[in-house]
Parts: C-alpha cells; sequence; structure tokens
C-alpha cells in the first residue's frame, strides 16, 4: 500500500502540494492527471526518492521493487538487446557474481555456484533473452535491430528501449511518466494490452484518453494543491467530476442565497430596538458560516479553424505514385507502390498502418515536401493544404515571438488583430512578443496550429499533432476537427482523436495504400494477429514432426527436436508460473469477496451510525469486483496461449 499523509511541497515561490492526503492500495492502476505544471513529475520524483516533502510522509514498503523509465540515454555500443536485459539489474548483479566465481578456477567457491545457479533460475534468468525480445517487437522494433549499438538509434527510439528495459525489470510499482509519447498506434496497443496484464501497483502519467480507459482503474486529480482519487477509469473520472461540480456549484448557490437573506435582515433592522437581538443574532450566524469559495475550474480552451476560402474537386490525384526517398548513393528506396488515390473534397480518412509502413513517407509526398520517385502527383486549382508534423516544431524560429512568427505570412494585416488571434490559442500579454526558446513542446505544438489555422486550409494533413499536448488542449484540437469544413487526412496514436474526426480508414500495409475495412477494434485485432504471426515464423513450428532436408541424419534431427521442446517448455515456464499466482489471487478474492456479500446481509450495518462502515465496505466490494475481473481476463489469456504452445 502507498500511504500519503499531509503532504506538502514548495517548488521555488510556488506551492505544488499542501496538506495532501492519498492512499493506493497494492494491485491498483493509477492514472495521474492534472494541468501542465501541477506536480505530477514532481511526485514521481518524491515516489523514485529524489526529492523530499516539506512537510508530510509518503509510505510504502521499503522491500518494494520500483521501476521507471529513464529520461535519457547514453549513446552506448551495447546492443538494443543486451540494452533492454539490463533493465532487470537483479539478473545482471546474479551474472555478474557468477562470472566473477568462475574466473577463480579451482579456487571457486563450488557451493555459491550452486546456489547463484538456483537463484538464476528463480529470475528466470533462461527466458530472458525471449522475454526482452518479445517488448522489442511488441514496442515495434525489427528482428534485424535486436544487434543494432544503443548509439545507432534516433533519440525516440533510444526512448522505445528505455520503456522496454522498464518493463523487463521485475517491480511491485511501476511509474510512467508518458509512455505512450514516442510510440505510433500499434506499439501502443501492444502496451495497453501488456499493462492489463501487470501484476504490481502501477501509477502512469498520460494525456490519451483511450489509453487511460484502457489500463486504468483509478484516476488520482491534481486540483488545488490536493490529491483527488476517483474511482474508474478516465471516462469515469469525467463523470464524477461533472457531477461534483455540479453538486459545489448548487451548495454554492443555495449558500449565497441564505447569505444574502440574512444580510437583508440585518440591513432592515439593525436600527430597530425591538429587532435589536435577532439582527445582532443573524450577524453572529453570518459571520460563523464558512464562506465556500467560488467555482474555480481551469479556463477552457477551445478554437476553430476557420472556414476555407476555396474547396477544389478533387484537391489532388496519385496517379501510379511510387513515395520513398534517394538515398546518399543515389538509389532509389521505394517505400509506397503504386499508389492509386484521388481525395475528393469533404473526405475525413485515418491513415493507419504499423511503424515503418510508410505513412509519414505518404503524407510528406502528399504535402509536396517529397516529390514522387514515378508517377504524377496532380493537384487541384486553389488548393491550400495545412501541413503539421512533429519537424514542423523544428521549423519554428527559436529567437522569435509568436506574433513575429504570424507577421511573416499576414505582413499586411494589423497588430492587435494578430495578437486577438493568437489570444485565442492562449498566447496573452507579453507571451505572444516573448521568444519561443523556452516555451514547452505543448505551447510550442499550439503555435504551429495556430499559423495553420490563420492560412485557412482547405487540406488538413495531421501527421501526430497530440504529441506533447495536454488532455485540455487534445480535446480542443478535438472538437475544431470535428466542425471543421475542408478534408482530412489524419496520422495519430490518440484513438479518441480518430474516432472523433475521421469516418473512413485507409491502411499502409507490404507497400501498398488500400482501403480499410473496419473500425479500430478491427485494426486492433489485425494488428495483434499480425504480430503473432510474425512471432511465430521460425519459432512455434511443426518441425519436430517435419522430415529431415536432405543431407540431415537421425542424430542431427533429434538434436533440434530436443531443442525445439526445451524452447517451447522455456516458453511455458514463466507463463505457468503466472497462472499459478493468478489462480491464489483470485481464490483469496473470492474468499474476500464473500465476507463482504455476508457482512452485507447483517442488517446492523445499516444503522445510521455505520454509514461510514458501509461505504467503505461497497467501496472494498467493488475495488474486489474489479479486480477479480481483470484477473479472470488474465487467467483465460494464459490458458489460450498455454494450449497453442502445447500444441505447437
Amino acid at each position: 500500500m502507498i500511504r500519503l499523509q499531509q503532504l506538502s511541497l514548495m517548488r521555488g515561490a510556488k506551492p505544488l502540494f499542501e496538506q495532501s492526503d492519498l492512499t493506493i492500495n497494492p494491485g491498483e492502476k493509477v492514472g495521474l492527471i492534472g494541468t501542465n505544471g501541477s506536480g505530477k513529475s514532481t511526485l514521481f520524483a518524491m515516489l523514485r526518492n529524489e526529492l523530499h516533502p516539506d512537510a508530510g510522509d509518503i509510505d510504502f514498503p521499503k522491500q518494494w521493487r520500483v521501476a521507471h523509465v529513464a529520461q535519457e540515454t547514453p549513446a552506448l555500443e551495447r546492443t538494443a538487446l543486451d540494452s533492454v536485459i539490463d533493465g532487470d539489474t537483479t539478473l545482471r548483479a546474479l551474472e555478474a557474481e557468477l562470472a566473477e566465481i568462475e574466473m577463480k578456477g579451482e579456487a571457486a567457491d563450488g557451493h555459491r555456484i550452486g546456489e547463484l545457479h538456483a537463484m538464476l533460475a528463480d529470475a528466470d534468468a533462461y527466458t530472458a533473452r525471449s522475454r526482452a525480445e518479445q517488448l522489442l517487437i511488441g514496442l515495434g522494433f525489427s528482428g534485424t535491430q535486436f544487434e543494432n549499438p544503443v548509439a545507432s538509434f534516433s533519440g525516440g527510439w533510444r526512448m522505445r528501449l528505455n520503456l522496454a528495459q522498464a518493463l523487463m525489470c521485475p517491480s511491485d510499482l511501476l511509474l510512467l511518466d508518458e509512455p505512450t509519447n514516442h510510440l505510433d498506434l500499434d506499439a501502443i496497443l501492444w502496451l495497453e494490452n501488456w499493462l492489463k496484464n501487470y501484476a504490481g501497483t502501477m501509477i502512469v502519467i498520460s494525456h490519451d484518453r483511450d489509453f487511460l480507459d484502457g489500463v486504468t482503474n483509478v484516476i488520482v486529480h491534481i486540483d488545488e494543491r490536493k490529491l483527488k482519487r476517483y474511482s474508474g477509469n478516465y471516462s469515469a473520472f469525467e463523470r464524477q467530476r461533472v457531477a461534483q461540480l455540479e453538486l459545489a456549484q448548487a451548495i454554492l448557490e443555495q449558500q449565497q442565497r441564505k447569505r444574502a437573506h440574512l444580510q437583508s435582515f440585518i440591513d432592515r433592522f439593525k436600527a430597530k430596538a425591538t429587532k435589536a437581538k435577532q439582527a445582532q443574532s443573524r450577524v453572529k450566524a453570518l459571520a460563523r458560516m464558512e464562506e465556500l469559495a467560488p467555482l474555480r475550474a481551469a479556463a477552457e480552451f477551445s478554437f476553430e479553424f476557420r472556414e476555407p476560402e476555396r474547396a477544389p474537386n478533387p484537391l489532388l490525384v496519385l496517379d501510379k505514385v511510387d513515395a520513398g526517398y534517394v538515398d546518399e548513393s543515389g538509389e532509389e528506396k521505394i517505400i509506397v507502390h503504386g499508389i492509386e488515390f484521388a481525395l475528393q473534397a469533404g473526405q475525413r480518412i485515418g491513415l493507419l498502418g504499423v511503424n515503418g509502413a510508410g505513412k509519414s513517407t505518404l503524407i510528406k509526398t502528399i504535402a509536396g515536401d517529397i516529390g514522387p520517385l514515378h508517377g504524377v502527383a496532380r493537384l487541384g486549382k486553389g488548393l491550400v493544404v495545412g501541413y503539421f508534423a512533429q519537424h514542423q516544431l523544428e521549423m519554428l524560429r527559436h529567437d522569435d515571438s509568436p506574433l513575429m512568427h504570424l507577421m511573416r505570412i499576414a505582413p499586411n494585416v494589423r497588430e492587435q488583430e494578430l495578437r486577438n488571434f493568437l489570444g485565442s490559442f492562449n498566447f496573452p500579454g507579453d507571451m505572444v512578443k516573448s521568444p519561443i526558446a523556452p516555451f514547452s513542446g505543448g505551447e510550442k505544438a499550439r503555435l504551429a496550429l495556430a499559423l495553420i489555422v490563420w492560412q485557412r486550409p482547405n487540406l488538413l494533413l495531421l501527421d501526430e499533432p497530440t504529441n506533447h499536448l495536454d488532455l485540455e488542449t487534445r480535446e480542443a484540437l478535438t472538437e475544431a476537427l470535428a466542425q471543421f469544413d475542408g478534408t482530412l487526412l489524419l496520422v495519430s496514436h490518440d484513438r479518441h482523436l480518430l474516432r472523433a474526426t475521421t469516418d473512413e480508414f485507409l491502411i499502409v500495409a507490404n507497400g501498398q495504400l488500400k482501403s480499410f475495412d473496419g473500425d479500430l477494434d478491427d485494426y486492433r485485432d489485425w494488428l495483434f494477429k499480425t504480430k503473432a504471426d510474425a512471432a511465430s515464423v521460425g519459432t512455434i513450428s511443426d518441425s519436430t514432426n517435419a522430415d529431415p532436408p536432405p543431407g540431415m541424419d537421425r542424430k542431427e534431427q533429434k538434436r533440434i527436436e530436443a531443442q525445439e521442446r526445451q524452447r517451447l517448455s522455456s516458453l511455458r515456464k514463466p507463463m505457468e508460473k503466472r497462472l499459478q499466482v493468478v489462480e491464489k489471487q483470485i481464490s483469496e478474492l473470492q474468499t474476500k469477496y464473500a465476507s463482504f456479500e455476508k457482512t452485507l446481509t447483517d442488517t446492523v450495518i445499516y444503522d445510521a451510525e455505520r454509514k461510514a462502515d458501509l461505504k467503505s465496505i461497497l467501496e472494498q466490494q467493488s475495488q474486489c469486483r474489479v479486480l477479480m475481473k481483470q484477473l479472470e481476463e488474465e487467467w483465460l489469456q494464459l490458458q489460450e496461449t498455454l494450449e497453442q504452445l502445447q500444441g505447437s
């Protein structure tokens, strides 16, 4: 159990937490939300013992192993696979000690060597490589990249390696700070499935509402320097939050009416001797009444796309286009070939495909950033493209202000009109004339969006526009796109954004652009099947029953068959071990749930003085029911996988 009691912390002159309390139960999966700068990452630093509160206590079992995602990755020559296995520090320490003892030769302590081998077996050392490979594949790495040095990967891919390290580490508490920021949709779906089966306690910071809905059963909201706990996922939090705000507003209005009534009586009768006593009592009542603070909900940010001036139809036609690039040696690298595509006015398309399939290459070709290698791209007369991609932020001039950026594309517009426009994108006052170098990623993304909106595009090409955006700004973008009158082509890992703003899907797969006849749930199923098929090639196969290739003797075949049986056994062992743990947990929860049921049949619990006890029991019963459901789903998945392995 994690318990925060009367927690207070100042960062500089700014108070982040003031006498905050919070309890997180073992096994709960918590979404930590709040505005940017509210203290989410700071709370993580305190849980990692890197920061200490000014007052109060943070308490959880000292023996708990805490895993988190490192924010920096040195440019190591170590291979990607070895780097991920390094995440299991206990395993690496045992291996290092064993290697050191074995170097002593005949002087080595045989008893200790035996102990270390037993400890390595308990640490699943013999499945470490396959577990690390599964993590890498799930996060989008190909088998050919396993042996590449860490230094050869870009910053985003190194962050994926850091995430794989954290997942590789056996832990009781897993802290994830924006784990989906550097992931594509296929990797997010895989991560979501992995986290559902994670047995420990998890706290995740995320601005992806679908991801939070998929992996959390508790939301902790940092609001007014307090930690407020809500049962359920993000959607449940939103419903409870709205209800609370409505209730608080009603109570505030009721109190204001009562105060006004008391004040009116005082004003009318305080000078009358016959009413002086009653008036004085009302003065005291008014003074005793604790004045409720007015509701201070965060100011909602919203904007809208201006209506396009023209709407050509079709907007563009790609005729037998090969999209790709020319490498340094002058050789053509075709990524997507034979594209036959016409984009009609008013279409709203979500572009799907696994990482590296060519989605961004296609978007860049349509935007004109790169030309077609072959074929013809015909643009409609009056086409105005609004293009947003991650490199757009890099194109911003860090020494210039938001106003200077906008004046560059609108030189003949009055400054006040430009300032008003930027103000609608949350660039108020002096901020509009400040250099953007110290701006956050979210603020720079808002500026890039503002520049696009100003140009009144009739075609929006958006490639992962929500990276760096908080929940509030993502919701504003979703609403603006839903009302956009032009044509939209969107690549995003934000499923809420895709569902709310697109009405058809295209998929880039196997070097081709095709229509995808299905929804995002169908796409998830397709992804998992694709990954399962890829993982099974050369692994789980019928090689034990196959005829030996020419020239292979019977002895060699038996050796290969034995290796295959051993490999399958190593795959089954951790699953069987986990299955036993899950079965035990389900049994314990069933017993616990039955005790709650028995208590609730006793009429005494419904007495007025037992109201708090009843509430506590109902909450515990609800949590117990949720945990049982999750464990039962995990049990079914494990059973299904084991049956597949046993049939191999």
